[in-house]
């Protein structure tokens, strides 16, 4: 096993898009679980200070999502979104916007592929609706924000709680 997993994410110039590949050390589909089980996503998405309270998530095709993170400053902040296609398990395509700056939507898909070794891989290829939404996302710390999330879902997958 790999102690350290690395996320390897790409924004090309000028292009409204950023690629994520992240390699797990667990099956695909307990790593699609920890993305559509609301307990198990609340434990993980996000960076470690801030605490996760979802108020919906119905991760099915034609589903939305609502859920809120609080700091350890008590500020809060808002996701929302719709599940466009869920295909257990290797496939999670899905809006997501930032309610503290509406109108800025990303529509993300998400590919699962099993690995030798009870491992796999998660790709993501996020679409913004300009450049400029995509270079505001990556500013306000997207990257920072996606590996700690990804750490924690490493430790909640290593623990057998997913």
């Amino acid at each position: 096993m790999t102690a350290t997993q690395t996320t390897r994410v790409t924004a090309e110039p000028g292009l409204p898009f950023v690629d994520v590949v992240r390699e797990f050390n667990a099956p695909a589909a307990r790593v699609y679980r920890a993305h559509t089980d609301p307990e198990l996503f609340a434990q993980w998405i996000g960076p470690r200070r801030y605490s996760t309270t979802v108020e919906r998530y119905d991760a099915r095709s034609g589903g939305s999502y609502r859920f809120v993170q609080t700091g350890d400053d008590g500020a809060r902040y808002a996701f929302h979104g719709s599940f466009h296609e869920m295909t257990e398990p290797n496939r999670m395509v899905q809006t997501f916007e930032f309610e503290g700056d509406p109108g800025h939507v990303s529509l993300d898909t998400a590919e699962l592929e099993d690995l030798p070794d009870g491992r796999c891989r998660l790709t993501v290829h996020s679409t913004f609706q300009s450049v400029q939404d995509r270079d505001a996302m990556l500013a306000a710390g997207m990257t920072d924000g996606m590996n700690e999330g990804y750490e924690r879902l490493d430790g909640l997958l290593a623990s057998g709680g997913a």
